[in-house]
């Protein structure tokens, strides 16, 4: 559905088309039960007087300039209060968030990605994870077994991970994380997901993290970085600096695919190191 066409709801949720507006996606997709209630109140309350003042409202909400600013949240608990109990344990709320987003992606077709597509790949791993990966997008292995890093970039991020774990004395193995990636269809020949490709899928990445909302994230290659953290430098120079999205602290490092390369085997020790200072920020 259109962003200009929720008149009859509360301020909060303008704040949040605002947002979603300001990154440059013109439709969102919410949960049938949340569109039929929010259609409802539209058209017993008379729908064309209303979307032209919402459509202004949102016309002068000003680009953002920077790095993405942190929407409003509800009035209502926010994702990260109602996922702990009184025991101070996590409960199922981000597994059934994550259900529902991809219920909402369904058997996508909203940009040419799908044309080559095998297998959607929207994600694996805890769905109450401290610490979520974020690639750019799948692979020929990813793309024939619908699980992000499962080829030979996958088997180094694992390695990484559970060495790494390993070594500092930190009880955790890649089962313990999640990860996912900015697009969920594989680029053809896996060149780089273009921006258009990465702004229509990339809002369910974002649901997925705020879903999720873990104690910290680990950006893996610039691409990726480019679209969570719009720096204005590449991953070589805001890699092993800790960065800020919607609250989260956020790790940029290189991307297990450059790791591979010949020449760049000197960059494992630097990616170590990144890795090293999340596992400890995360699980310390």
């Amino acid at each position: 559905m259109g962003l200009s066409s929720y008149e009859d709801m509360p301020d909060h949720l303008h704040d949040y088309l605002r947002f979603f507006r300001d990154l440059g996606i013109e439709e969102v997709y919410l949960p049938k039960a949340v569109r039929d209630r929010i259609v409802g109140k539209s058209q017993s309350a008379g729908s064309a007087s209303s979307m032209s003042t919402t459509s202004s409202r949102l016309a002068r909400v000003p680009k953002p300039t920077a790095v993405l600013p942190t929407p409003p949240l509800p009035d209502k608990p926010t994702v990260a209060e109602s996922q702990r109990s009184h025991s101070g344990e996590r409960s199922a709320i981000p597994l059934e968030v994550l259900q529902e987003i991809q219920g909402d992606i369904g058997e996508c077709t909203r940009c040419g990605l799908h044309e080559g597509r095998n297998k959607i790949v929207f994600g694996s791993g805890q769905p109450d994870a401290k610490l979520v990966f974020v690639g750019e997008g799948p692979g020929a292995d990813e793309d024939a077994q619908g699980l992000p890093f499962v080829g030979r970039a996958g088997k180094l991020l694992t390695e990484m991970i559970n060495n790494t774990a390993q070594r500092e004395g930190i009880p955790i193995s890649r089962g313990d994380v999640y990860i996912c990636n900015v697009v969920k269809c594989r680029p053809p020949g896996n060149r780089n997901p273009e921006p258009g490709e990465m702004k229509t899928c990339g809002q369910f990445l974002e649901r997925q993290l705020l879903a999720i909302r873990p104690k910290a994230i680990c950006v893996l290659g610039g691409t990726a970085a480019k679209y969570l953290l719009r720096p204005t430098q590449g991953i070589t120079r805001i890699r092993g600096q800790w960065h800020e999205w919607h609250g989260i602290p956020v790790m940029p490092t290189y991307h297990p695919s450059f790791l591979l390369r010949p020449y760049a085997q000197d960059k494992k020790r630097e990616a170590w190191l990144d890795l090293r200072a999340a596992l400890h920020y995360v699980y310390d």
